[in-house]
């Protein structure tokens, strides 16, 4: 396009824009410009936006079914979305017009002011969700007909919150104001059935029919989120399900005085899209979640049988049409819920609805830890879904006659692939095992995970189905972590390099030659200082601590979780502290140690060590012999938009998983791509970026996860407790009121236990190679010229984890879809 052409495009487009804002400033929010606060001008702005979203969204929608492309329906329990005006305005290119768009009265606020005001949508938790998001984000990009399932959680997980260095857990209401970009279709509400009995009777054709009578029902109202791909030309969508009741009361209990009674059955429905993950230490939490699962997955795939029908009545076609790819096992039942509908619904045999559905099916698993593969008592879902149930348990029987054929009488190996375990009142479903018996294709997320999981955690299906195993190493956008997350970064290399690279991360290599220009390194160093001040100021508005932005910043931001070893992190701290108290070593560098992250509300242990932080950080922060030598801050309530301003900020990127625990992490890809250097363990993806950045790039330590697993049997962490001093005196710590004066008792006993008498996750073992790994890397940071130059070289080496190149692969092995231009 010619430059005069797209300057007079932009001139209509930034006309428009600012009649599109003024038209919702006097029409829907009804007040004068000099009356808005900023969340109202936020909201016009988002509205004015949301309209060409909407457009290109139409126009996306008609070239799809132009040409009659098959479509990938992404299912996911959850989607770390982020902020999306700002991520938004860049896709669509309005991005530089808004900022030259003066609406006479308004109040006098910067676009920044506006972008904070926008509350992050709290339908995710961690990288599940934030991987859905990504995904999302290059399938549009694309031009990949892709459309996201989920449901529209009220609350979200929970807003974070420290009390005395205690997690406690607040509502997130981020729907107590309609969000902007998400609108009703009440057109497309789903009747979905639930408790009840199945009846069975036959036919004039001699089949036998089953009916699921005496149901109760809750409605699915979805709720359409576009999904702005970059340029705009593409706009997909993530349809997100709320639950409703028919009815608001029962008049007649509410006439005779039930007022609580009247209105029991739409606040037990509508609870099932309130909360993301509720607790299932106990049986109503168990409940509520298998409730949740099915509502989800119910909604979408009579969504999805609804559109296909819309192009043809051939069940036998649906798989050139339709591919569902499951985001780990929460959305498992889908497949006995295709089964259903297609036999009891639609009128197919058993036979041909079991061929379509796994032609249609395909998984990717996202865990490597065997108790986190999901299980349901058969008791709970026969209560629940007693037809679902019945068409699982006929779903094993025919799988396990196939696995006999495989396994003879090795009833070990029949009894790890049967999707049912246990008798009588203890029989568990496996939803794992039910995702590869009914997908087509499952893939692991990281060449050492993939590989983990032919080998130790489901060898007996690679056995019996190896062409359905691959692997596909996850990726990140590069828009949002880059182009929107640091701005001034990604002008810097679009001046060196071009605009390319937001769509072809793998230009990123162009800048090699970059690390050794002291112009460019300059630039570079001068952004990363930037950042750090933001998030300074950041976390001095948040948590009231100042903490030096010239000081080397060692960030460990994720889920709490003790394979992802917070407490690793933590106890090198302490190493750091005792050694400037204790032993007068000051350290050559300054150092800030920000952790942030949540624990699952009934993660115990995972709060202690949250709690354990905190009083680290109170003890080490307040000490006058430290001064500002070392910092300690705990960021509550981690989320994108905090992300946004941690990531561009970091000096080291901690990812310390046990090795072989770990499937893939992202985290460690955005850091790398904001050029933060990475201390990390063999394991996940962080393998593969070691790989691709260099081994002089990365600081690699501890434990292989064949070390590991050699070690287990035998492996006793008081030995390396008894063998060094510098572990016995921080392991001792936790046992005396060093960080616990102002607790009055010896709350940290249960770490120090642990760590003692378990260390599964062996922290102990690894201590002193992280303790000396950190120490390299502190030494190599005195010499900014080499560290920027191994910064920069991760920046421009980091093109292999694009989102683009990871949703690419998943077209072309397992979707079998195009872009469509």
């Amino acid at each position: 396009m010619k430059n005069e052409d797209k300057k007079g495009i932009n001139e209509i487009d930034k006309a428009r824009l600012k009649l599109s804002i003024e038209h919702y400033i006097k029409y829907f929010i009804g007040k004068r410009p000099m009356e808005l606060t900023k969340e109202e001008t936020l909201q016009a702005i988002s509205l004015a936006v949301r309209e060409f979203a909407l457009d290109n969204m139409y126009r996306t929608i008609s070239r799809y079914n132009e040409v009659g492309a098959k479509r990938v329906y992404y299912l996911s329990i959850e989607y770390l979305l982020g902020r999306s005006l700002e991520n938004n305005l860049h896709n669509l290119d309005l991005f530089k017009l808004i900022q030259d768009i003066k609406i006479e009265g308004m109040p006098n606020l910067s676009m920044n002011d506006i972008y904070d005001a926008e509350y992050d949508p709290a339908l995710g938790n961690g990288g599940l969700g934030r991987l859905a998001a990504c995904y999302l984000d290059s399938m549009a990009s694309l031009g990949l007909p892709g459309f996201g399932y989920g449901i529209n959680y009220q609350y979200g997980l929970f807003k974070q919150k420290f009390d005395n260095g205690w997690q406690v857990e607040q509502t997130d209401t981020w729907l107590c104001e309609e969000s902007p970009w998400q609108f009703p279709r009440h057109d497309r509400t789903l009747r979905i059935p639930i408790f009840g009995r199945v009846e069975s009777y036959h036919g004039m054709n001699g089949r036998t029919y089953f009916s699921w009578v005496d149901t109760n029902t809750v409605y699915g109202v979805p709720y359409d989120f576009p999904i702005v791909g970059y340029d705009g030309k593409s706009v997909n969508y993530l349809r997100l399900f709320s639950a409703k009741t028919d009815d608001e009361l029962d008049i007649k209990i509410f006439n005779e005085g039930g007022y609580i009674e009247a209105v029991k059955d739409k606040i037990q429905s509508e609870t099932i899209s309130k909360v993301l993950y509720p607790s299932d230490n106990i049986e109503q939490g168990r409940t509520l979640r298998l409730m949740q699962q099915y509502f989800f997955v119910s909604c979408a795939v009579q969504d999805i049988i609804r559109r296909f029908l819309e192009k043809s009545n051939d069940f036998h076609l649906m798989p050139e049409y339709v591919c569902i790819q499951l985001n780990d096992t929460h959305p498992a039942l889908a497949i006995p819920e295709m089964m259903r509908l297609l036999m009891d619904q639609y009128g197919l045999e058993w036979d041909d609805a079991w061929d379509v559905t796994t032609k249609i099916f395909a998984y990717t698993n996202h865990t490597l830890l065997p108790e986190a593969l999901e299980k349901w008592p058969a008791r709970i879902m026969k209560r629940l879904l007693p037809r679902h149930l019945q068409i699982i348990y006929e779903i094993n029987r025919r799988f396990m006659e196939f696995a006999r054929e495989k396994f003879g009488d090795d009833e070990e190996k029949l009894s790890k692939v049967s999707i049912v375990s246990g008798e009588d009142d203890s029989q568990m479903i496996r939803m794992a095992n039910l995702s590869i018996v009914g997908s087509f294709s499952v893939n692991g997320v990281a060449k050492l995970h993939t590989e983990l999981i032919k080998t130790e955690l489901v060898p007996e299906f690679y056995a019996l189905f190896p062409q359905k195993f691959i692997n596909i190493t996850n990726g990140i956008t590069p828009r949002r972590w880059l182009l929107h997350a640091n701005t001034a970064l990604s002008d810097l290399i679009t001046s060196k390099i071009g605009k390319i690279w937001t769509t072809d991360l793998d230009a990123l290599r162009k800048l090699e030659p970059e690390a050794k220009n002291p112009d460019f390194v300059h630039e570079f160093a001068e952004i990363k200082k930037h950042n750090k001040e933001r998030l300074a100021f950041e976390i001095f508005k948040t948590t009231g601590e100042i903490i030096d932005s010239d000081s080397m910043y060692f960030i460990h931001a994720k889920r709490i979780h003790e394979y992802k070893r917070q407490l690793l992190t933590i106890l090198q701290v302490i190493g750091d502290y005792f050694a400037i108290v204790k032993d007068n070593i000051r350290p050559t560098v300054k150092k800030t140690y920000i952790f942030a992250g949540k624990a699952a509300p009934s993660y115990t242990f995972a709060k202690l060590i949250i709690k354990l932080i905190n009083n680290v950080a109170d003890v080490v922060n307040h000490d006058p012999l430290v001064g500002n030598a070392l910092k300690v801050v705990f960021v509550p309530d981690y989320k994108v938009s905090l992300a946004e301003k941690m990531i561009p900020a970091a000096d080291v990127s901690l990812q310390i998983s046990t090795a072989g625990f770990e499937a893939s992490g992202t985290g460690n890809m955005k850091f790398a791509l904001n050029g933060a250097l990475t201390i990390g363990t063999y394991d996940g993806a962080n393998i593969e970026i070691r790989e691709q950045v260099g081994e002089d790039n990365f600081y690699l330590f501890g434990l292989k996860d064949e070390q590991i697993r050699a070690m287990r049997p035998t492996y006793t962490s008081r030995e390396f407790y008894e063998k060094s001093n510098y572990i016995k005196r921080i392991v001792n710590s936790l046992n005396s009121d060093t960080f616990c004066q102002k607790d009055h008792a010896l709350i940290f006993k249960p770490i120090y236990e642990n760590l003692l008498t378990n260390d599964f996750f062996f922290v102990l073992a690894d201590l002193e190679d992280f303790n000396n790994t950190v120490h390299r890397a502190t030494d190599d940071y005195q010499n900014k010229e080499l560290w920027f130059e191994k910064a920069i070289l991760n920046v421009a080496r980091i093109g292999y984890f694009s989102s683009d190149r990871a949703v690419m692969e998943y077209a072309k092995k397992i979707w079998h879809i195009e872009p469509v231009d």
